[in-house]
């Protein structure tokens, strides 16, 4: 049976658990008893889900830049970790736009120094890298990237992304080579993931939770881009698979290092593959409420892009478990919830949670 016992008193390192996405793994991985440690800046955005869930004093954190290698290296050389997910970043496209120096930096050097940081210390250990599905050289076409098209990127921050994979990919056949485990005892993967959305995001610019800001003061929801079309998931779905592709790599004999190291899309099926105003009107119909397209001198962003998730379906039994409705749904009700009660925001997520991993094992063991 498929499970996610092995991380039971595990001490697994999240770098960027003050952010959205690192709040949700930190959160679900505290369910699964893990021993959880983080490494990040302050949280961006105030709110924040680090701070609605308590994170602070709920496990062990390390308030750091992940571009000083001596202070991450320190760090890891303390809790020797028995995998680490790296999921610090500069997230925003926009904001490459504004600092592409420091969106390099981060995205880049930040993922070189995870993985110096091990390289460095000789630890034997995990490492998914997760970058995004932004990391392909986009050709505007409706078919979906597989894990072996080509990388690149329009804007600083995917062709960050594609620099990360490329980095990813040199450490990997340099220093943590599958075919010479016995030597290092380090296994890396990769993982790309679609649009994730979900409740707790508070980051500007980003559909979600501007759509969320304009409803809660009963104001108009201002589109940039309403027919840009993006593979919209819960980030509960993301998550399930790292979780899962972390679990291959903790639990797999060696014989299985050629398939697991290397890099994995996950992404939505086709169907969720839907435009900008697509999503909004599915707000809508849970949040009574309006939205006007808003013209302005847009930063240029991909208008069509999918993922090909052949390869985490056959090699770690992968796949989605909520459609668009039910992504919408769960994600509007977690803001709906708390911004009628926000102390219910840890509760509300433990239970979003529940809710998903159920259904998810379930899939999994047929």
């Amino acid at each position: 049976m498929i499970n996610f016992e092995c991380y039971k008193d595990k001490k697994v390192l999240v770098t960027g658990h003050t952010g959205f996405k690192g709040s949700w793994m930190s959160q679900w991985l505290l369910q699964l008893n893990a021993d959880v440690y983080g490494y990040a800046l302050q949280p961006s955005t105030t709110p924040s889900l680090y701070d609605q869930l308590g994170l602070e004093d709920r496990m062990t954190n390390k308030i750091g830049d992940i571009r000083d290698l001596d202070m991450l290296k320190q760090y890891i050389a303390s809790i020797e970790p028995d995998i680490i997910f790296h999921l610090a970043a500069q997230p925003l496209v926009r904001d490459s736009y504004l600092d592409p120096v420091y969106t390099w930096e981060t995205n880049v050097n930040g993922t070189m120094n995870v993985m110096e940081a091990v390289r460095q210390l000789g630890l034997e250990t995990n490492i998914v890298v997760i970058t995004s599905d932004k990391c392909y050289e986009n050709k505007e076409w409706i078919f979906g990237y597989r894990e072996n098209d080509a990388l690149g990127g329009y804007d600083p921050y995917s062709a960050s992304k594609g620099a990360a994979e490329i980095v990813v990919s040199s450490w990997r056949r340099s220093f943590f080579n599958p075919k010479e485990f016995k030597n290092h005892k380090v296994k890396l993967s990769s993982a790309r993931a679609g649009n994730v959305i979900g409740g707790g995001d508070w980051a500007k610019d980003r559909i979600i939770p501007d759509c969320v800001r304009a409803l809660m003061k009963s104001e108009e929801i201002q589109v940039r881009n309403p027919l840009s079309t993006r593979p919209w998931q819960h980030v509960l779905e993301s998550l399930g698979g790292y979780l899962l592709l972390g679990r291959s790599l903790l639990i797999s004999p060696e014989s299985e290092n050629d398939k697991l190291c290397g890099a994995f899309n996950f992404g939505p099926y086709g169907t969720s593959n839907k435009p900008v105003e697509a999503l909004v009107n599915e707000v809508l119909e849970h949040w009574n409420g309006s939205w006007n397209y808003k013209k302005e001198d847009a930063f240029h962003e991909a208008f069509l892009l999918n993922l090909n998730i052949d390869k985490a379906t056959q090699t770690i039994g992968w796949s989605p478990v909520w459609n668009f409705k039910e992504t919408i749904e769960n994600t509007i009700s977690w803001y709906k919830l708390i911004s009628e009660n926000p102390e219910l925001a840890l509760e509300v997520t433990n239970k979003q949670i529940e809710k998903y991993s159920h259904t998810f094992i379930e899939n999994l063991n047929g």
